[in-house]
Parts: structure tokens; sequence; C-alpha cells
């Protein structure tokens, strides 16, 4: 049983993580709660599922390629998270409480478009891999394993872009002082432009990746946006290395909880919101809360 509780905490661990890694560096550089950014993992997963489909747009065979399909589902997804941020939030982006509404609505809105396109009924696209391997006396499939290394390579990859390049030097000077940033040369408004860029395609990826794991509806925003939102209050908002650790502890919580009890499937998301409130009652900034705006990322 321990085995299996280390396997599922480490794959859905690392889903939370990439989830919470895009919000929290969309809090942390631009310093705006993007409700939306659930949204993108769905619109991605539906994309996937869209063009592989044969009753979609899979019938044209260059396109219905797996490979292609995941290209063009995050190219797709993040283009259309690059536009909200352009149409809906840069001009009102000073108005915090604003923002939150107006990305809220858009997520609601996505909702709504993918219900009509899509109907309520319940899809599963392809997955890219089959089979299972054994690993500690527990069997895994594949593709959740695949899962563990994509968004592995992804936090990697944003790890190493955010503390090796100068756009990384550049984002993070950015989000521990905006009006110093500017002054330096760095133009503030493509710093915050790319940034929204990554979240979204951080949200894209892990939506291709779960899409072959997941029973696919157009409310399926909304439980990974309650657990983000946990995540990053646990970790402490804008706080990166917050996010990938609280990700972690509160997806140990979930699979613990339904290894554990006779109803735990359906009290997992309760009980790590618990251990949320349990965490924020003794610190209310968070595990790795930010004390000073240098802290930031």
């Amino acid at each position: 049983m321990i085995e299996g509780i280390i396997v599922q905490t480490l794959v859905r661990g690392s889903v939370y993580a990439l989830l919470a890694l895009g919000f929290a560096l969309i809090f942390g550089v631009a310093r705006v709660l993007q409700l939306s950014h659930t949204a993108f993992y769905m619109l991605a997963a539906f994309g996937l599922f869209a063009l592989t489909d044969a009753a979609f747009l899979g019938g044209i065979p260059f396109i219905s390629n797996p490979a292609v399909a995941i290209f063009l589902s995050i190219l797709v997804t993040t283009g259309i998270g690059l536009a909200v941020y352009k149409l809906f939030i840069d001009r009102v982006r000073e108005h915090h409480v604003t923002v939150m509404l107006i990305t809220l609505a858009v997520a609601m809105a996505f909702s709504e478009i993918m219900l009509i396109i899509f109907s309520g009924q319940y899809r599963s696209a392809p997955a890219f891999i089959s089979g299972y391997w054994e690993v500690l006396g527990v069997k895994v499939a594949y593709q959740h394993i695949l899962v563990f290394v994509g968004a592995g390579v992804v936090l990697i990859i944003i790890w190493a872009l955010l503390t090796k390049t100068r756009l990384g030097i550049a984002i993070r000077a950015t989000a521990q002082d905006t009006e110093i940033a500017n002054l330096m040369g760095i133009n503030v408004s493509t710093i915050l432009f790319t940034v929204m860029g990554i979240a979204a395609a951080l949200a894209a990826i892990t939506g291709v990746l779960v899409a072959p794991t997941l029973v696919l509806e157009p409310r399926m925003l909304w439980p990974p946006f309650i657990i983000v939102m946990a995540i990053i209050t646990l970790g402490g908002l804008g706080s990166i290395k917050g996010s990938v650790i609280g990700a972690f502890i509160l997806a140990f919580v979930e699979v613990l909880v339904v290894f554990l009890l006779p109803q735990g499937a359906f009290l997992q998301g309760a009980c790590a919101l618990l251990v949320m409130v349990i965490v924020l009652i003794f610190r209310p900034e968070g595990l790795f809360g930010i004390v000073f705006e240098e802290e930031r990322l």
C-alpha cells in the first residue's frame, strides 16, 4: 500500500505542480489572480480530443497524428491565453478585484462554450501509449508514467528558464520591483505578456498530458481550480517553491485519504482543504509566504 501511495502522489503532485506553477508565476510577476487559469487546461484537453477524434477534426490524417495534435492544442490554447490577457487583463491589471471578476467570468464563458460545442456528454482522449510497468510492486500505466516524466521535464525547464537565462533574470527583476525593472531598461509590458504566455502554456501542457487519463466534460476546470487555489495559498502567494511543495503535500493528503478511508474518494478534496486551513491558522502567510517583496520569486 505504501508503494501505491508514493507512486500515486508523484503522479498527481506533478500535475498539480504544473498548474500551480503557472498561477504562481502570474501572481508573482503581475500581482493579479488570474482565475481563468484552469480554463486553459480544459481547453487544451478538449482540443486534443477534437483533433484526434474522427467525429471532429480527426478525419484529417496529418492533424490527427498525436504529436501534431498535442502541438496544435498547446499552441492554440497558449494563443487564446495571450488574447485573454491583452483583451481583458492588461488594461485593468492594476484593479485587482476587477481582474478577478473578469477572469472568473472568462472561465465560466469558456466552460459554457465547451458545453455548447461538445454537449454534456462525457468524452475521452486516446492514450498516447498503452500497457503498464510494475514499479515498487505496483502496476502503473505507461500513460501515468508519461504524465509524471513530462511534468518533471517541464518543471526542470521552467526552473532553468527562471535561474539560468536573461529572460529569467528579467522576470525575477520585474517580480521584485516593477518600477526599478523599468528604470533598468526592462520592457515590463513585454515581460508580463511573456509570463502570461508561459502560464497559459503550462496549463495547456498539463491538459494534454492528463487528457487521456480523465473523463472530459465542460465542468472539468473547477475541481483543479479549487485545488490550485488551495496549493498557492498553502505554499504562499507568489512563491514558486511553495507552489511546487504545496502541490505534492496536498496530493499526498488526497491519495492517503483515498487509500485509508472507505469513502475516501468523496472526501479527498475536503481533507486536502482542511490541511490547508490548519496550516494557515498557525502560519497565515503560508509555508513559504512572502514577507518582503524581494522574496517574491
